[in-house]
């Protein structure tokens, strides 16, 4: 199997795996599975920011997700150490997944570890591979879904805005930064005042 093919079969695994999310998104008026909507904006988006990024990194951006609803955060307690909990075994069961889905592929040990890497949030700053994995996150995050966020959150005052943004910001690279900046994602046309002055405050 050419290394093509290889590439081409664990996509297409990962698409399977979330193709079958029972939650449901609206795309273009028709109901499809959010995670796999979710995979293929990251991919869109890694080939925006990044069209050159190495093959492992174009694995772990459409794995990210891979079968999240399989980890429902109801299953860990409702507070701030539940909240960790619940992330740190989202990363672990994304990590496990998608390894076995791309030895299924073809892919051998080392290959698996990077994406693995990246997909478990290892190294995050330290880890070129990890660091871009997050940028394509964060700007996925701004472009389809924090005016979403917002709207489920009405309770939440200017402040706490501000906060949440910040932390985003936080984890971006300065090449991110700059790519959202330079109009190269579509910000959320109601909070860019509310985005502009997280980012300039600081």
């Amino acid at each position: 199997m050419t290394d093509s093919q290889k590439f081409a079969r664990a996509i297409a695994l990962f698409d399977d795996a979330n193709g079958a999310d029972p939650n449901k998104e609206i795309v273009d008026g028709q109901e499809v599975p959010k995670e796999l909507v979710y995979a293929q904006r990251m991919s869109e988006m890694l080939d925006r920011f990044s069209p050159d990024a190495h093959e492992a990194v174009k694995l772990a951006v459409r794995a990210q997700h891979i079968e999240r609803w399989k980890v429902p955060r109801s299953n860990y307690p409702m507070d701030r150490t539940g909240y960790l909990q619940w992330r740190t075994g989202l990363y672990k069961y994304h990590a496990e997944t998608a390894g076995r889905l791309m030895k299924e592929a073809g892919y051998d040990g080392e290959m698996i570890a990077r994406v693995q890497q990246a997909v478990g949030k290892k190294g995050l700053k330290v880890n070129t591979e990890t660091q871009l994995l997050e940028d394509v996150v964060d700007l996925v995050f701004i472009e389809h879904y924090m005016l979403a966020f917002a709207g489920q959150h009405p309770e939440y005052d200017e402040a706490k805005w501000i906060g949440i943004i910040r932390k985003t910001w936080q984890k971006m690279s300065k090449e991110a930064r700059e790519f959202a900046l330079a109009g190269k994602i579509k910000l959320p046309e109601p909070l860019v005042p509310l985005i502009l002055k997280s980012i300039q405050e600081q």
